[in-house]
C-alpha cells in the first residue's frame, strides 16, 4: 500500500529513532526491569511507533518495513555490545511484527464512500 509521502514525518521519525537507540545505549533502562513477555511487549510498541512514523514519512508500507527491519537489526547487534544487555532474535521478530503493523495503519487508505442510490421514482 502507499499514500503521498510526506517529508515533515521524518522530524518524528528521528526522533523515535533516537530515542530506541539511546534507551538501548544504557546499561539499564529508566523504571523497572522488564522482563519476558513485557520485554516483547514494550519492543512492539516502539517499533509500532516507528513503523508508524517511517510509513508517514515514506508513504510505502513496504520501505517503512525494510527501513526499521534494518534498524532493529542494527540496534540489536548495538545492544549485543551494550552490558548486561544482550542481543535476541526474539526481539527483533517483535520489532518487525510491531514496524508492520505501524506501516500498515500509517499506509493505508480508508474506503472510499460509495455513492448511495437514490430513488427518483417509485418502483413499480
Amino acid at each position: 500500500m502507499s499514500r503521498p509521502a510526506r517529508p515533515l514525518w521524518w522530524l518524528p521519525t528521528l526522533a523515535v529513532m533516537g530515542a530506541i537507540w539511546w534507551l538501548s545505549s544504557q546499561p539499564h533502562t529508566p523504571g523497572p526491569t522488564l522482563v519476558h513477555p513485557l520485554d516483547w511487549g514494550a519492543h512492539f510498541t516502539a517499533y509500532l511507533i516507528l513503523g508508524f512514523c517511517l510509513g508517514r514519512a515514506t508513504g510505502r508500507c513496504g520501505l517503512a518495513l525494510v527501513l526499521a527491519a534494518w534498524f532493529g537489526a542494527l540496534d540489536e547487534v548495538h545492544q549485543a555490545f551494550v552490558p548486561p544487555r544482550e542481543a535476541g532474535g526474539t526481539d527483533w521478530l517483535f520489532d518487525l511484527a510491531g514496524a508492520w503493523l505501524g506501516a500498515f495503519l500509517a499506509t493505508r487508505r480508508r474506503a472510499e464512500a460509495s455513492p448511495v442510490a437514490v430513488l427518483s421514482e417509485a418502483p413499480r
